[in-house]
């Protein structure tokens, strides 16, 4: 998915994202009245925390901060624990339940990304301004205290509104040389010292984290672009494993409470761990069967074409994941989300998915001791829906948007060999497959007979079409 709208100055590509906008129904503009509504004043909370020096972490051009934290040490480093502040930022404080902005946030559910834009969730106005915690502002948030003991498990926690205000704004690139350097001050220190610790308690329970290499979307000088392979920074799993943290203990705080929303994961079936095995057999990966498919997982590393490979192939275990709700203590039977290995809820990021300011709302509840409020319980019942429709939206968006991104870089390219892995092989047509080329970072269909799971071979470029007419754009074959 592309972390950035970039510069696309290619007629017929600019044409085929605007056609696949059309045909997804993607909202082109929001409404004026909701952009009206987005401008009015929040409702701001009493309890103020601006003394706290929150500090957010993001890519550098992010201008939607869901999320800003601050760490701290709790007693000596020997003998004491960590306390983890993490303010969300408040979207229920701007949206009026009912009102056409709440309306359309329902009709978006999530924020999009495209090459050449993206389609928040929310009005710039209220997204990328007066709700987002950007440095130096005040902001309403939910403000999150969780308090670890030395081994970074959870021991308390506590939820509140409140007034914050971010003290900066920091990139992952930028943390990772300070940490790695040994600049990095306390609070951002502890960020790889609480994530350390907390990578070692998913260890312990079973969880999953996959460092999929992603394909980005680089923009080049002159406003061309290019797709390249990326590995995700210690950085980014170590803040990822606050924002996990913090789900973690949303969905601890609504199955005591009895009403929720929480983001679940049936355990695979043994048929879809078995084909994995046959695929890790397949690109030459080594599988014990004493060794869990977790071990597996950690143990392989990203920048390895034929684990990254893999690695991709293992996305496919969290295909079944949804949001489950429940009220009145009628806790659902299966609570726990697989790959989490825990209950988990959706709760750090409404200014770009809508369950989250309702997890939030009851988790706020829950902590004062309050019923839920009855725009929420209102729209419970209804969100799972609208969140499995807007993912696959979401889902349709990011793989369409690269294919013809792939077909835009290679159009001037056909008949070029290129060198490449089988990453994906058809059960009932073995004749055809998915190719991921070494370079550029392609992924793209091979037709073909005697192709093998696994297998490094030269392909051809038979296809490259990025024009409205977008479906399998990109087309290989065997040189």
């Amino acid at each position: 998915m592309p972390r950035r709208p970039i510069r696309v100055t290619d007629a017929p590509l600019r044409a085929a994202l605007t056609a696949l906008r059309t045909e997804l129904g993607v909202p082109d503009t929001y409404p004026p009245e909701a952009v009206t509504e987005a401008e009015r004043p929040p409702v701001l909370p009493e309890h103020d925390a601006t003394d706290i020096p929150l500090f957010t972490i993001d890519p550098p051009t992010a201008t939607d901060l869901d999320q800003a934290m601050h760490l701290s040490r709790r007693g000596s480093p020997r003998g004491g624990g960590y306390r983890v502040r993490y303010a969300i930022a408040d979207v229920a404080a701007f949206v009026v339940p009912g009102s056409t902005l709440d309306a359309e946030t329902h009709r978006r559910v999530m924020t999009l990304y495209f090459p050449d834009e993206k389609v928040p969730l929310h009005p710039e106005v209220l997204g990328e301004g007066a709700a987002s915690l950007l440095p130096g502002q005040v902001r309403p948030a939910a403000l999150w205290t969780i308090d670890l003991d030395g081994d970074g498990r959870t021991v308390a926690v506590d939820v509140r509104r409140a007034l914050v205000r971010s003290r900066a704004k920091l990139d992952y690139a930028g943390v990772q040389k300070d940490i790695d350097g040994g600049t990095a001050e306390e609070p951002l220190a502890l960020l790889a010292e609480v994530g350390r610790l907390r990578e070692a308690l998913e260890v312990e329970r079973g969880g999953i984290s996959l460092n999929v290499p992603e394909q980005e979307i680089v923009e080049r000088n002159g406003g061309t672009y290019e797709l390249t392979y990326r590995a995700p920074l210690p950085s980014e799993g170590w803040n990822a494993q606050i924002s996990l943290l913090t789900g973690m203990a949303a969905a601890e705080l609504m199955i005591e409470y009895g009403t929720g929303v929480l983001r679940t994961l049936p355990a695979a079936p043994d048929g879809a761990v078995g084909r994995l095995r046959r695929t890790a057999l397949a690109l030459r990966i080594d599988w014990p069967h004493h060794v869990s498919y977790a071990a597996l997982i950690r143990s392989l590393d990203p920048t390895v074409p034929r684990h990254a490979a893999f690695l991709q192939e293992c996305t496919t275990l969290l295909r079944g994941a949804g949001y489950t709700v429940f009220r009145d203590g009628a806790v659902p039977d299966i609570t726990t989300h697989a790959a989490v290995a825990a209950p988990y809820a959706h709760c750090t990021a409404p200014l770009r998915r809508l369950a989250d300011r309702y997890a939030s709302e009851i988790c706020l509840a829950a902590v004062a001791g309050a019923a839920p409020p009855e725009w929420v319980l209102a729209a419970l019942d209804s969100l799972p829906r609208e969140m499995t429709e807007g993912g696959r939206r979401a889902s349709a968006v990011e793989r369409e948007c690269v294919d013809l991104v792939e077909a835009a870089l290679l159009k001037d390219r056909v008949g070029e060999v290129f060198d490449g892995c089988v990453v994906e092989l058809g059960e009932r047509r073995p004749t055809v497959g998915v190719v991921q080329l070494e370079s550029p970072a392609v992924i793209g269909r091979v037709e073909g007979a005697g192709l093998r799971l696994g297998e490094r071979l030269r392909v051809r470029l038979t296809r490259a079409d990025p024009g409205p007419e977008r479906r399998a754009a990109v087309r290989f074959a065997p040189a």
